[in-house]
């Protein structure tokens, strides 16, 4: 699903990634489950590029539906693979994921979901975040960190485009935009929520659910549970 010209929504059987393009080189932000490798590799190739065009991999958190299809697309071309540190372990597959606090609306969901989600095969980490960086992609992306749904969970803002990835920190979740779910701390991510929600964003691109395209501040800001 092309969003823009620089922008492209790759679909999995549970979540999406994200492909930024430059030119001919290409940002791929999360990679899916275990199996969305080719995937990806049959997106890119829709662009018109082969799978050397990925500089780099950016991975929003260390949840197996997100970090998923890393290790794979690493091994392609050896593409550098970025997450925050509080993640990295999980990506490295030396550690878990921390246990979500649940609302009691989520736990139906989170009982259908979550073991249906296959292992991720453990990733090195080629370069771990803290939040405040600037990455080398549109423009200037800034890396923010916004725990909560994870310790190490970071969003990707692109000023110059006005684009923001949030990964699991927010959803759009039957047409309506929602906090994440399936938090480790609910309170730190409503706080990263509202940190983002004061970005000037045009389009907003969730871990989970179709992205708001045009004036997504103004939807940021009005987010409610569901």
């Amino acid at each position: 699903m092309v969003i823009t010209e620089n922008l492209t929504l790759i679909r999995f059987p549970i979540g999406q990634a994200y492909l930024w393009r430059d030119g001919d080189d290409l940002t791929l932000i999360d990679t899916g489950t275990t199996g969305s490798a080719q995937l990806i590799a049959d997106a890119v190739t829709g662009l018109g590029l082969t799978t050397a065009a990925i500089k780099r991999i950016v991975l929003t958190h260390g949840h197996n539906d997100h970090t998923g299809g890393a290790a794979e697309v690493r091994g392609w071309h050896g593409s550098p693979v970025f997450a925050h540190r509080a993640d990295a372990p999980i990506v490295r597959g030396e550690a878990g994921p921390p246990e979500p606090v649940l609302q009691d609306w989520e736990r139906a969901l989170y009982d259908e979901i979550v073991p249906t989600v296959p292992d991720a095969a453990p990733c090195p980490v080629d370069v771990e975040l803290e939040g405040g960086e600037v990455l080398p992609f549109g423009g200037g992306a800034q890396v923010l960190s916004v725990p909560g749904h994870t310790d190490g969970s970071i969003a990707i803002f692109l000023p110059e485009h006005r684009v923001l990835f949030t990964g699991d920190t927010i959803a759009n979740y039957e047409d309506k935009v929602i906090l994440g779910v399936f938090n480790s701390d609910p309170d730190r991510a409503l706080e990263s929520l509202r940190r983002q929600a004061e970005l000037d964003v045009d389009i907003a691109c969730f871990g989970h659910g179709d992205p708001v395209v045009g004036d997504a501040a103004r939807s940021l800001r009005t987010v409610s549970a569901p």
